[in-house]
């Protein structure tokens, strides 16, 4: 009959002392000896297993690497960074087209690319056709003529008169009008009769070009504005600007109140004229006073 051996007992068996020896081989001498059992090898190897997740997951969470990870970041900040590349690439291409255009520049300069090297191309707009099924007639061409001989010597095609454009005029000052625009005696603008102290306000944005006291008007103000209209603001007891400011339509640049023009003593009369490339325009035709 066969005996039944008993196995050894397992944790005994994992207890088991064994001994790794490192040794100089010249000399058999031993250099190094570590002593140790399965079952403090298995310990050792997990211990250092777990030390080595708790440092990678400390890394990733104490750490930027964090945002790395997939899923990680949030809604908004995902539409903040692709945001943020989609300007880094513009500015990219920006960067792109000014370097090609410096570079085309610094070539012409230098003479590299001559200017007139791209031939001028005709344009078709400009090519007139002879129709063959419409014959010019000699009324047409008789016109034509007559149209060339008038107009040989007109310099300007634009008419002198100049409209006002839609711009909305401010009024000045609130008044009686007393005399009217007439430029066939000298009188370019229209003089108003106002309380005294009243303020005075521009008509449209512009600039101060004048305002200095004269014996005969007063405190007079002129104002440069665009598309070369000009506006002056005659009989004033004051000012309120100097020379060189800017000013809106409808701001307070001076003070009626002149003790020459004044009709009584509690009212006065103030002159306003409105100018367009040298040319006065009647005032109430654009400004109800």
């Amino acid at each position: 009959m066969k005996r039944n051996k008993k196995s050894p007992d397992f944790f005994p068996r994992k207890r088991s002392k064994y001994k790794l020896t490192f040794f100089n081989e010249s000399s058999l001498e031993d250099v190094w000896t570590i002593c140790f059992s399965r079952f403090g090898a298995i310990m050792t190897a997990v211990l250092l297993v777990a030390l080595i997740v708790v440092a990678i997951l400390s890394i990733i969470v104490g750490t930027p690497v964090k945002h790395l990870l997939p899923g990680y970041l949030k809604t908004e900040e995902r539409i903040e960074m692709v945001d943020k590349i989609l300007r880094v690439d513009s500015l990219a291409a920006e960067v792109q087209r000014r370097d090609a255009y410096i570079k085309n520049l610094s070539a012409i300069l230098t003479g590299e690319i001559k200017i007139d090297s791209i031939g001028q191309q005709a344009d078709s707009l400009l090519a007139t056709r002879n129709d063959t099924l419409l014959p010019p007639s000699k009324q047409m061409a008789d016109y034509v003529k007559q149209y060339e001989q008038e107009e040989k010597y007109t310099l300007n095609v634009f008419t002198p008169t100049t409209p006002i454009d839609g711009k909305l005029f401010y009024t000045p000052f609130k008044g009686k009008i007393v005399q009217a625009y007439d430029p066939q005696r000298n009188h370019f603008g229209v003089d108003v009769q106002c309380p005294r102290n009243t303020a005075v306000s521009s008509v449209l944005d512009g600039t101060i070009v004048s305002a200095s006291y004269t014996p005969n008007y007063g405190y007079v103000v002129a104002i440069q504005h665009s598309n070369n209209y000009l506006s002056i603001y005659k009989y004033n007891a004051g000012i309120l600007k100097e020379i060189g400011d800017k000013v809106l339509g409808g701001e307070k640049i001076a003070v009626t109140g002149w003790e020459e023009g004044k009709s009584s003593s509690q009212s006065c009369t103030a002159e306003f004229q409105l100018w367009h490339m040298g040319q006065s325009i009647d005032p109430e035709k654009y400004i109800t006073f």
